[in-house]
């Protein structure tokens, strides 16, 4: 298999009556996304689109993104899928910098879309239920799936990196496939398997670890276009649902929504529910664990490796705060500054090779140079890997706070800071200091009602952490900062807001 979309096609051919997506209207077969996505590809090649040329896409997480998604593949193209929430200056700059012939837009997210292609000069599609403004009337045969080769480029996926303008990771065909095969090994996964999921299909987890793996599988997913706790237990109930993916904040929105008559009944027919995208701290995880009865195995991986590095696996000791041991056909490595190997249990850098890594950076030959070195992935987050080589995410190299000479790794404060019963949300962050260079600062969300003495939460982090990390300085918000997938944002958090908010003496609920 070469083309990423040949699953799609195969399975059409052999099960064409299997349900493929569900989402709010009439599911899709197997049948109907190989013709929707068919005709897709027959329009574009119509319209000049030849292989390799970039379409920006924009669409949430319904059966239409999958239709245009594996009509651009099947076509050839080069799919660059972006945020929906995107804004017309975001769009211009992914589709100058890929060069986009093309854009496909969602009918509810047309304005910035549109907005975009004028500037760029190429013409806007417009989605709307079932593609039918996009798909012709005489769809292209299923033997037209352009033969592509693993080497060429299927997806460009743009990084919200925290400084400086976004870089297009090239995930190629054989890199889609091969992590889509790599999960379908680890999780057991079966054509009679119900995917379900709140991410969106416009990242990397959303796309090709969940929408890819299931596709391949033969099996169905189902989608919630838009998150919210209790759309997504209804989607678990409604569908039955075997296998679950979200990312940290999702199930921690779970854990708090108003209890039910019988909370385990609710993910009785599930037998696995993933965790990526961030790390997943502990006392959540356990919290989960107890209401629901259902274990969340974690795993880890970024854009650059098509969300493929690590995972718990089902037949592991799960240990806490670990996200799991390298991913068949992959390898990992801890390293330190001189880029030899670190001792067990010493804080590196993690590096990453096998067949999920990006091919390189789009138009960018000197970071391309910087973070692919002899086949690995230099990701910049740091960790350690133990005697039975599982990986553990101590934080971004980025993100590391040092207070006065001492390195403080967030996720160690945060992953404490949970553990408090009236937090709900946290993001321990660095801001900037006379004294010490940086201090050690924390923004929290509380349970309703909560409240919380700054001098209270410092005794009670004391007790639990050496004295240099504790947080001096605290800021409480209704909720905090978020991308697309529910990840907190650290890079939108305000140091001259938390200086303001620490001048008070109590924090609490709703300040």
């Amino acid at each position: 298999m070469s083309n990423a979309a040949q699953a799609v096609w195969d399975h059409a051919s052999s099960t064409p009556d299997r349900v493929a997506l569900r989402g709010d209207g009439e599911p899709w077969t197997y049948a109907r996304l190989r013709e929707r996505a068919a005709a897709v590809a027959g329009r574009l090649r119509d319209a000049g689109i030849a292989p390799g040329d970039r379409v920006l896409l924009v669409a949430p997480s319904v059966p239409e993104f999958a239709g245009a998604y594996y009509g651009i593949l099947a076509s050839g193209a080069v799919a660059v899928t972006a945020n929906t929430m995107s804004t017309i200056p975001e769009l211009e700059y992914a589709g100058t910098d890929a060069g986009v012939k093309l854009v496909l837009a969602w009918h509810e997210v047309t304005t910035a879309a549109s907005g975009a292609a004028a500037s760029l000069g190429v013409p806007c599609w417009t989605i709307t239920d079932g593609l039918a403004d996009i798909a012709s009337a005489d769809p292209a045969e299923p033997q037209a799936l352009h033969p592509a080769d693993p080497d060429d480029n299927a997806v460009i996926l743009y990084t919200s990196g925290t400084t400086g303008h976004p870089k297009g990771a090239q995930l190629t065909h054989g890199n889609l496939t091969a992590c889509a095969e790599i999960f379908l090994e680890v999780l057991e996964f079966e054509p009679t398997d119900r995917f379900g999921t709140a991410l969106p299909l416009f990242h990397v987890f959303g796309q090709a670890v969940v929408m890819g793996t299931t596709m391949l599988a033969g099996a169905s997913l189902s989608l919630l276009s838009r998150f919210d706790a209790a759309g997504l237990l209804d989607l678990l109930r409604r569908d039955q649902l075997t296998v679950m993916a979200g990312v940290p904040t999702m199930w921690n929105a779970l854990l708090h929504a108003p209890a039910g008559a019988d909370d385990a009944a609710d993910f009785a027919s599930l037998r696995l529910a993933a965790s990526g995208g961030a790390a997943m701290p502990a006392e959540v995880m356990r919290a989960f664990e107890q209401r629901f009865g259902c274990v969340i195995l974690e795993g880890y991986g970024l854009s650059e490796t098509a969300g493929a590095a690590t995972f718990n696996g089902l037949h592991r000791e799960r240990k806490a705060s670990c996200v799991g041991i390298a991913l068949p056909r992959c390898e990992v490595e801890v390293r330190g500054d001189d880029g030899a190997e670190r001792p067990t249990g010493e804080i590196g850098e993690i590096f990453i090779r096998g067949p999920v890594v990006m091919s390189g950076y789009w138009n960018r030959p000197e970071a391309t140079a910087e973070v692919l070195q002899d086949g690995w992935l230099r990701t910049g987050d740091l960790g350690t890997e133990d005697a039975d080589g599982d990986i553990r995410i101590v934080d971004r190299s980025k993100d590391l706070i040092i207070r006065g000479g001492y390195n403080v790794y967030p996720r160690e404060v945060e992953e404490v800071l949970y553990e408090h019963p009236d937090i709900v949300e946290v993001a321990v962050v660095g801001v900037p200091d006379e004294h010490f260079g940086e201090e050690v600062a924390a923004v929290l969300a509380l349970r309703p009602g909560a409240e919380l003495h700054a001098d209270e939460l410092r005794s009670w982090a004391k007790e639990r952490l050496s004295a240099y990390k504790v947080p001096r300085l605290f800021q409480v918000v209704d909720t905090l900062p978020k991308g697309p997938t529910g990840k907190i944002l650290k890079r939108a958090i305000d140091p001259a807001a938390i200086r303001a908010a620490a001048a008070a003496s109590t924090t609490g609920a709703g300040q």
